[in-house]
């Protein structure tokens, strides 16, 4: 019988972990000037055991690199395509054969789901897209079934919505609602999803909720119950995400849609950028947020396991960096592969480095900084400029990693972020004289230097073409 019941609790705590890995997915972005190689990232997810991930576009190399991957993927269309899709049946039908079907072959990709938008309704874009999402979505979701009955029933439509897109007027959960805004284009899209058995996404993000609101309880951001909560009735809320989460659920139910499964499709916590993106706190987060999730207990209003996709897979250094310099510091990976911090996402609390992405080319080792012999720094600060305006330098802001540099070794942070973005050529270390390369590391305590990665011209050329577009377009948007 002691054998029987060893054996017994062995299996539980294998199923558990089955279940714990099969609950996760991961949000593989693209917006880098030096993407790592896809087919290497893909089996760096399985060794760590992912079993999904989420695009936000179809990026045909990394569609390419799942193919016969066994990734559950979920594939986005961009807010820009919305319009056209809503417009035109047959660009719909267009997109779903060339993204969808081209990869259904035997062996081919294993696509679960198409994000149709990547939170559309969110209140900065002031409308632009609240007419177009859901006719979008309704082409897409027949050009699904009209390309056969099998894969439009086995491949679902829905779209990823900000959690601003329902509020609480008293901060309670029991009187979340849709804002009143979107509130008609919301029930018809909630309509679709129910009809074809369709998850509601939500992104839901503590780390905004702390950064954006100086008056916000730090600790009502983690899981470690250590703030004032919120009450609401009989049930004590101690962390932002359950509460957040049971708004969503409440606001769906007095729309008469509590049985549709919600999905969190982004959640994570950025590790620089900002006064409370760390290492330190990202680590908390997470550490929390996944011994939460391994007892399977969901929220207060709603019990059970929770489908989460992390947010995200590596820092990408040409996001837009309107909503704040932390943009770019989404990763749990760096930029190189690397993982930034222990973690374990079995919630069992063993932390442990995950596993990097193997074979990573890196460019070779020399960084390019300010001349030792400039005295003028007045001048140099001009070509700082210059170089931050078209390199990433978000971690020598303020309250960022490397922000208690001196000014001539932020001066040298920026030119070596544009002399990499430019593959160490040479007349990207110039600034006018002021620029020299060395072959030491100028990396200092915990501010990183980068080093960057070896990428395909081919690579370059497409990413740069699609990462000039939505940032473009990102810029008339928020204007």
């Amino acid at each position: 019988m002691a054998r029987a019941a060893v054996l017994a609790c062995l299996l539980s705590i294998m199923l558990v972990s089955i279940d714990i890995a099969q609950g996760y997915g991961i949000n593989w972005g693209s917006m880098t000037t030096h993407p790592l190689p896809p087919k290497k990232v893909v089996a760096m997810l399985k060794e760590n055991g992912f079993k999904k991930v989420k695009l936000f576009d179809a990026e045909p190399s990394m569609m390419d690199a799942l193919a016969g991957s066994g990734l559950e993927v979920m594939v986005g269309i961009p807010n820009d395509k919305l319009s056209e899709l809503a417009r035109d049946y047959g660009s719909a039908k267009a997109w779903v054969k060339h993204n969808v079907t081209s990869y259904l072959y035997d062996g081919g990709v294993a696509i679960k789901y198409v994000a149709v938008g990547n939170e559309p309704f969110l209140s900065s874009y002031n409308g632009s897209y609240v007419k177009t999402t859901y006719p979008a979505m309704k082409n897409i979701q027949k050009a699904l079934y009209d390309s056969s009955q099998e894969v439009g029933s086995k491949i679902k439509v829905t779209t990823p919505f900000n959690a601003d897109v329902y509020h609480s007027k008293s901060d309670k959960p029991t009187d979340g609602e849709f804002r009143q805004n979107i509130r008609d284009s919301m029930v018809q899209i909630l309509g679709l999803l129910k009809q074809a058995k369709s998850p509601f996404l939500v992104n839901i993000y503590p780390f905004l909720s702390l950064s954006q609101n100086t008056d916000f309880p730090r600790e009502f951001a983690f899981f470690d119950g250590g703030g004032k909560g919120v009450d609401d009735g009989n049930i004590h809320y101690d962390n932002v995400f359950d509460a957040n989460l049971d708004t969503a659920h409440y606001a769906l139910k007095k729309e008469g849609y509590s049985d549709l499964e919600i999905i969190i499709g982004e959640v994570g916590w950025p590790t620089d950028g900002g006064r409370d993106a760390n290492v330190k706190l990202a680590q908390k987060f997470y550490d929390g947020l996944f011994k939460k999730l391994a007892k399977g207990e969901g929220s207060p209003l709603r019990k059970g396991s929770v489908e989460v996709y992390l947010f995200g897979l590596f820092d990408e250094n040409s996001k837009s960096i309107a909503p704040g310099d932390f943009e770019r510091h989404w990763g749990i990976f760096r930029y190189d592969g690397r993982p930034k911090f222990p973690m374990d996402i079995s919630g069992k609390g063993q932390n442990q480095m995950l596993k990097p992405v193997k074979g990573v080319e890196m460019l070779d080792k020399q960084w390019c900084v300010l001349n030792s012999d400039v005295r003028n720094l007045s001048k140099a600060m001009k070509e700082k400029d210059y170089a931050c305006s078209n390199a990433d330098c978000t971690s020598i802001k303020n309250s960022s990693s490397c922000s208690f540099l001196e000014p001539s070794d932020q001066i040298s942070y920026a030119f070596n972020s544009f002399y990499q973005s430019r593959n160490q050529s040479a007349e990207a270390c110039n600034f006018n004289g002021m620029g020299t390369k060395v072959t030491q590391d100028p990396s200092k305590g915990e501010c990183l230097f980068p080093l960057q990665i070896e990428s395909s011209a081919t690579d370059l050329v497409a990413l740069s073409l699609s990462t000039g577009l939505m940032l473009l377009m990102s810029f008339f948007i928020l204007m």
